[in-house]
Parts: structure tokens; sequence; C-alpha cells
């Protein structure tokens, strides 16, 4: 497999469509650039769907890649190694921020374990029959992945990409349910930017000390010197210093923009899958929205590299999508001002030229 591939099944929103619905919001009754932001993501949306006007985000979907990261087992996480399963259960009993986001928002939400570290027993077939392996490698001795792995990985995350789009999802939040995935995920950031661990080195979605951050810093630095001499292949890169849920984030970023479905990002995990996707496919981010400021150092670089500017900055570093799942109601608003404002009426047509004819007589004049 050569991600690389991707870059000639992938075409931008179809940029007349786009003209086209800038032509339409032209016309409707509230003045452009009144609803700010709003406006360009119904022009967005239109483009993306090939449809003017915009049609409603009626079927959104929350997907989550869940996996366990060895990294964790030097304490750079707030939550212990080997308990992404903890998370997952929290998300299938409603119990999550996520959870209950998606329950007020009716939007449903798939869980897809690529490499949790526990008995797959403790959580339902549904999610764990996809498992790539049980736990990614710890990134700063040893790949996370094989190359095989990889590959597997990153066909999940298309196969995946592939069932939501044929079940008619029109707009994916993504997000992870792991730990020690913002480890892994700021190291490809650094890799891929040509920065120093300190630069995108932050505190996680559970939060560390400082000395849980100096050695989260020092884990990132030396996954760093392991990651740089396979920058030129994204597959190699993704099993070197990535994981199996990140791979298959990749591939599923990299499919959803091949099948011309919309993506709203969450955090720095998913962040980091769309540089590595962008690296592959320079056209693919036109699909993607950022959804949320995670506070994140690395999310920020990345976001930066791909010119995505996020929808929200409202604080939220809980991860697992809920900061995106924010943003989605935002997105639906502007789909539904785009298709269901007014437009101004018409003006009444004046004179070609718009001056008096030859023989009309003057103002006041008398015969």
């Amino acid at each position: 497999m050569n991600l690389d591939d991707f870059s000639d099944l992938i075409e931008r929103p179809d940029g007349g469509v786009r003209r086209d619905a800038e032509e339409h919001r032209e016309r409707l009754a509230v003045p452009v650039g009144a609803l700010g932001r709003l406006d360009e993501l119904g022009e967005w949306l239109s483009a993306a769907q090939q449809s003017v006007p915009v049609k409603a985000i009626e079927r959104p979907r929350v997907v989550l890649f869940a996996g366990d990261h060895g990294v964790a087992e030097l304490d750079v996480s707030g939550r212990a190694a080997g308990t992404a399963h903890e998370l997952v259960r929290a998300a299938l009993d409603g119990a999550s921020p996520v959870a209950v986001l998606a329950r007020r928002f009716s939007v449903p939400v798939r869980i897809v374990d690529a490499g949790l570290d526990c008995d797959p027993d403790l959580l339902p077939e549904a999610v764990v029959r996809h498992r790539v392996r049980r736990g990614s490698g710890r990134i700063d001795v040893e790949d996370a992945l094989t190359a095989e792995e990889a590959e597997e990985a990153v066909r999940l995350g298309m196969r995946i990409a592939d069932e939501e789009a044929d079940s008619g999802t029109d707009l994916v939040v993504l997000g992870d349910l792991s730990v020690g995935g913002t480890t892994a995920a700021s190291t490809l950031i650094a890799a891929l930017c040509g920065t120093d661990a300190s630069v995108v080195t932050g505190r996680g979605g559970a939060g560390i000390d400082d000395l849980a951050w100096m050695r989260k810093c020092a884990a990132i630095r030396d996954a760093l010197r392991r990651a740089r001499p396979v920058l030129g292949d994204q597959l190699e890169l993704l099993a070197t210093v990535g994981g199996a849920d990140l791979a298959a984030m990749t591939g599923f970023l990299l499919q959803s923009a091949v099948r011309r479905m919309p993506v709203v990002l969450d955090g720095v995990v998913s962040a980091a899958c769309a540089l590595v996707a962008q690296r592959a496919a320079f056209r693919a981010p036109d699909w993607w929205l950022a959804g949320q400021v995670s506070g994140e150092p690395a999310q920020a670089k990345a976001l930066d590299r791909m010119a995505l500017t996020p929808l929200l900055d409202h604080g939220v570093t809980v991860g697992e999508g809920s900061g995106a799942l924010l943003a989605l109601p935002l997105v639906q608003a502007a789909a539904a001002l785009a298709a269901e404002l007014p437009e101004r009426a018409q003006e009444p047509a004046e004179e070609e030229t718009g001056e008096p004819s030859d023989d009309a007589e003057p103002a006041g004049s008398t015969a």
C-alpha cells in the first residue's frame, strides 16, 4: 500500500457549485456578512454536497477510534496505561461527555476498537471485532506497529469510511478514545512540522503535572529520533510512532475525502492523523472542518499547517470527540440558514440606459 495513491483519488469540493452558492447567498434578504462565518460554512457544505441550495445535515454520526499506547507505561498520561477500555465502557453506558452530548443532539455514536489492550470479552463484539492488535508498541524504544499491522489498520479505517458513506451518513464527527494517544499524536506532528518536542508537548485530555509533562516531553523527544528517518513514507511513519487507532483514523480521513463525506476533527489526535493524510493527499483537508481548539500546542501547529481554523474555542479539553460534537449544531445552523432564508424582493426594472428618452417631456412642462 502507498498512501500517496490517494492524491489521484481525491478531488476538491466543486468550485463551480461554491460560486453558485456564493451568488445565491448574495440574493438573500439578510445582508452578506451579517451571519459571519456561517456564510462560509454554508457555501463549503454546498460545494461538498454539489447542491445549491445546501441540503440539511440530517444523518450525522460520531465515529470514535479506540486504542491503548505502550508509551503510557512511562506515566505520561493522566490515566493509567491500558485503561482506554474504561473510556469505551463509559461512552457505551452513556456516562461520558460525548455520550451525553450525542444523546442530547440525537446523534448515533460508533466506537471502533483498533488497538485496545484489554480482554475482548469486556466489550461488545460490535466494538472489538475490528481490533488490529492488543495495544500499540512503546514508541520511544520500539515501533508502534509492524508494517503489516499498519496497513491493516489503514484499511480498517477505509472500510469504516465506506460503510458510513454507504449507509447515508452525511457528516462525521471524528474523535478518539485512547490512553497515551496524545503522546503519539504530538510526535507525529513534531516530525511533520520539523519542531522540537518541547514545542508540541501538552497536558493531555486528563491533565498531567509538571513531572509527568517532563516525562512526556522526553518520550516525544526519543520517539522523534526514531520518526525522522522514515518521514518520506507516511505508512512507515504510522508504524514507527503512530498506533493502530491513529493509522485507522488516517485511513478513515483519506477514504472519507474520496467518498466526499465531510468530517469534523476534534483534538490533537485527529489533527495528527489529518496532517499525515495531508502529506499523502494535499487536497484532502478541503473535506474537513476543525471543530474546536483543544488547548494542545501540537493541535495548533497541525491546524496552522493545514490552514484549518477551529469553529469553537470553549476551553473543552476532555477529548473523545466532545469538542467537535459541540460544533455540529453550528454546522447544521449554517446549512439551515443557507437553505431556508428567503431571497430579497427584486427591484423594479429600470430603463436600459437609466436616462430619459429624447422625446420625453421635461418635468413640470405644459402643453
